[in-house]
């Protein structure tokens, strides 16, 4: 497998239609990590998730500080507690990542403004494990990318508490949805840490050899 880029922040150079500056000076929290990565974390926003001040999706927030040292436990990131942290095959990003005004959520419009970009970024990725975070997250990724979404809607009280950590099969992806770290609870920290752990120890990949339909006896492996 070739690389796709090297770059760690907005590999892609998207361009999106943001108006408001977060308090960086930026006017959106782009995609941040590993570019060639198998495990891409969906956040909501930067008013939820964070990244107002540093530009950087799950920094200087309650969230980050929650989710960052489950994934350093594992060994997805390189450090924890960072504004900047060295991303080991995971990759971060929004559903809508432009800047609000504080306190404001994105309306149904702005995140389907945004879609697009979102879409283009997970599939130029094309990791094999989704893990959105949240329920607006979660119930978009179901949705569009696992045709899952009634899941939510099947389950009394709080949906994301059941699902969370869960192993989910999509088309073509595997969903781990993930409670939004503001709610957790007691274990959930460790749940998802042992969820991902049993992941990394499997074969998780989800790719097709077409090399039977090459002249030379090579493989050619696509996702």
């Amino acid at each position: 497998m070739k690389n796709v880029t090297d770059r760690t922040s907005n590999p892609f150079g998207m361009s999106p239609p943001c108006r408001h500056e977060c308090e960086s000076g930026v006017r959106a929290v782009f995609g941040y990590g590993d570019a060639n990565a198998d495990f891409h974390v969906v956040g909501d926003h930067p008013g939820v998730h964070g990244g107002r001040e540093t530009g950087v999706p799950f920094t200087g927030s309650a969230a980050g500080e929650r989710l960052q040292p489950v994934l350093n436990e594992v060994g997805l990131l390189g450090d924890a507690y960072s504004d900047e942290p060295r991303s080991a095959n995971v990759f971060f990003s929004y559903r809508h990542m432009c800047c609000l005004p504080e306190d404001r959520a994105p309306t149904d419009r702005e995140y389907a403004d945004l879609e697009p970009f979102f879409d283009a970024e997970l599939r130029a990725i094309a990791a094999h494990v989704l893990v959105p975070v949240g329920e607006r997250a979660t119930r978009y990724v179901l949705g569009t990318y696992a045709a899952r979404e009634a899941l939510l809607d099947a389950v009394d009280g709080d949906p994301m508490a059941d699902l969370h950590a869960d192993h989910l099969p999509g088309r073509g992806f595997l969903v781990v949805p993930v409670r939004d770290p503001s709610d957790w609870e007691e274990g959930d920290g460790e749940r998802l840490a042992s969820s991902l752990a049993d992941l990394l120890a499997s074969d998780y990949r989800q790719t097709a050899d077409l090399g039977r339909f090459l002249a030379e006896h090579d493989t050619y492996e696509v996702r």
